[in-house]
């Protein structure tokens, strides 16, 4: 039975270990009386704290980073974790840019409360040669990251690429790290997303993982964002919407997982005076394309409209055809035009 009770005792402590390690957070809890909190904590009366049930840890308001987005927040249940690994995935290849004008949303807020300090970062050479670099005058006027502040490391392979990443988690020099990979490589399994979900809680810093056509897989990042573009909606003015205009960059982003469990999908766009997000609500308009649209096929039940005077061949006897008096001598006519000749 001594054995028994030991066994136990070693499995639950690894469980809070494993869940300390995973951030696994899934319920938050009124915080208790000042009094009862341990003195040697070092937390005063008056300090506003989030309990959690899994792991018995007490956070800090201040360890989330809100995304300004009330049902957002709400559901992610405060924000992201701000010193913990974010996964951001992009379904499609095609959505690599949605998932990196995101991450860099997110690096903005972040750059809010750490100005001056550089983001690494990190990636394989296949990723760069297919998404390409980040626009560095974008970087300034739409994120308003300076382009020195964005530091990238290129990797042959990818355990370079995640040597590199776990290096740099730990530093509290670099105000985030992003390792953007591809797909579902065997590298990167679960023992890979917890040392570097241990490297960011250590360091106090986010680590945020982008994957490109990437399905779902275990891992030890507490939130799992999938990231998508969103029709833009035309610039709004004092008149009102300007047509045939786009507006301001839009996204559309799935809860895949998170501590409170819960899922939403959410149409953000990104404000770059404000530098934050704004909701969408309404019902998503495309902007309204100036270009004509072609007519349908004549095999349809609406023939296609009748062609207009072609300028090219003008009718017989109209203004711009030429009159036979007009017609060039024979001998200065082209050569084609005459007889061909036999033999």
């Amino acid at each position: 039975m001594a054995i028994s009770a030991v066994a136990r005792e070693t499995v639950f402590a690894l469980r809070r270990q494993i869940a300390k390690i995973e951030g696994t957070l899934p319920e938050r809890l009124q915080a208790p009386a000042p009094a009862t909190l341990d003195a040697d904590a070092g937390v005063g009366p008056g300090v506003d704290l989030t309990i959690v049930r899994r792991g018995l840890a007490a956070a800090l308001p201040d360890a989330f980073l809100p995304i300004g987005v009330e049902r957002l927040d709400a559901a992610l249940g405060g924000g992201l974790p701000k010193a913990a690994l974010t996964e951001i995935h992009g379904l499609e290849t095609r959505d690599a840019g949605a998932v990196a004008g995101f991450a860099l949303s997110l690096v903005s807020l972040i750059l809010n409360q750490a100005q001056g300090l550089p983001i690494l970062w990190i990636g394989t050479s296949e990723i760069f040669h297919e998404a390409g670099f980040p626009y560095a005058r974008g970087l300034h006027a739409t994120f308003g990251i300076e382009p020195g502040q964005l530091l990238f490391s290129e990797a042959p392979r990818l355990v370079d690429a995640l040597w590199v990443a776990e290096e740099a988690a730990r530093m509290t020099a670099l105000a985030a790290v992003i390792l953007e990979i591809r797909g579902n490589p065997q590298r990167l399994d679960l023992t890979a997303t917890r040392r570097l979900h241990a490297r960011a809680q250590g360091a106090g810093r986010p680590v945020f993982l982008l994957r490109q056509a990437a399905g779902p897989e275990p891992t030890a990042a507490p939130v799992r964002l999938i990231a998508a573009s969103a029709p833009a909606v035309p610039r709004e003015t004092i008149a009102g919407p300007l047509a045939g205009s786009i507006g301001r960059p839009a996204f559309t982003v799935s809860i895949g997982k998170s501590r409170t469990a819960l899922p939403g999908q959410f149409t953000l766009e990104w404000n770059p005076d404000e530098r934050g997000f704004e909701e969408r609500r309404d019902k998503e308009r495309r902007a309204e394309n100036p270009v004509p649209v072609v007519s349908l096929s004549g095999g349809r039940k609406d023939p296609a409209a009748a062609a207009g005077e072609i300028l090219a061949f003008p009718a017989v006897g109209s203004p711009i055809s030429p009159t036979p008096g007009n017609q060039p001598p024979p001998g200065q006519r082209a050569t084609h035009l005459g007889p061909r000749r036999a033999g």
